[in-house]
């Protein structure tokens, strides 16, 4: 048994890695879904690794300084990330949100000890559903932020580092499943997930297919996208080119209704007791598609995003 820890930021990463052989069983599929459990983070979600990483590589280039304020734009796991990591290291922290994200992440991002500001959603939203209009709102407010408050501006949507942060829990994934990993799918929020995995693991072999997971009609990266077209997938999906994503990474892409990613995130907790959000289900519906069709009987890899506890307040599990 390890030792006690003195941090709670010591408590990030190494996470569990579950082959889903229950949901196998239930949906009859051809290979192996493994499961990157890291809604097991402290903060309950898998941007615990970027809120760390993006920290500490902007302390060692001095770029933040001792004490310095912390501002950033997120959908919320971030956030909280962000936010347990600077209660931690004794940085204040602002934190700007879009109306449109669960009201839960908020509360977390407080009782932290983090500021949260609220940027109203755009009028051709739909309430819940935080379009890519509501993410240049928001983040236009936190740039005018960063001038008053002198903060250093953590970007994930443009920090490289949040990709780099990845990488570490896509060697934990390549470790746990005996390097047997042939194809990885992930939905596309910033894009830091999907590059830190994919250049990973195509670093082991170029032969792994690497999927993007978009939502039905507001599928950027496969050229789908319908005027008009909303989902209620949160944390991704906003239907626009991310700067963090290498496209060459991409592979193929893989679209997914609210629908199905609902009913695969409630099928994770049934079958296999994985309370999870919306993203996750997406995941798991995706890899469950391509073992249906091209890639039957591959050792596929996704990520469970999140805690389903942070969605407790939408009709994910009314």
């Amino acid at each position: 048994m390890e030792k006690y820890i003195t941090s709670i930021i010591e408590a990030i990463g190494k996470t569990p890695l579950l082959r889903l052989d229950r949901i196998k069983e239930h949906l009859g599929y051809e290979g192996h879904i493994y499961a990157k459990l890291e809604y097991l983070n402290p903060s309950l979600s898998k941007k615990d690794r970027i809120a760390l990483g993006m920290i500490e590589l902007a302390e060692k280039k001095g770029l933040l300084a001792p004490g310095q304020p912390v501002l950033e734009m997120t959908s919320g796991n971030t956030g909280t990330g962000v936010a347990m990591v600077c209660s931690a290291k004794g940085h204040r922290l602002i934190c700007v949100l879009s109306r449109g994200n669960s009201p839960e992440r908020a509360r977390m991002i407080e009782a932290f000890g983090g500021e949260v500001v609220f940027v109203e959603q755009s009028p051709s939203s739909i309430k819940g559903m935080v379009s890519g209009e509501d993410i240049r709102l928001v983040e236009e407010h936190a740039e005018r932020l960063v001038k008053e408050t002198g903060a250093f501006f953590l970007n994930q949507f443009k920090n490289f580092d949040n990709a780099l942060a990845q990488e570490p829990a896509a060697l934990e994934m390549w470790e746990q499943s005996g390097g047997k990993i042939q194809a990885f799918a992930d939905f596309i929020g910033t894009g830091g997930t999907f590059t830190g995995y994919s250049r990973v693991l195509k670093g082991f072999s170029p032969e792994i297919r690497c999927y993007a997971v978009e939502p039905h009609g507001c599928a950027y990266y496969k050229g789908e996208i319908i005027q008009g077209a909303s989902h209620r997938i949160q944390g991704g999906g906003y239907a626009k080119h991310m700067d963090i994503v290498e496209s060459d990474l991409i592979d193929g892409c893989v679209t997914i209704t609210d629908e199905e990613a609902e009913s695969m995130t409630l099928l994770l907790a049934k079958k296999e007791g994985i309370f999870a959000g919306f993203s996750s289900g997406a995941n798991l519906m995706a890899a469950v598609k391509r073992l249906r069709d091209s890639d039957a009987g591959k050792h596929f890899g996704i990520v469970i995003n999140d805690c389903g506890l942070k969605y407790m307040s939408t009709n994910l599990f009314a």
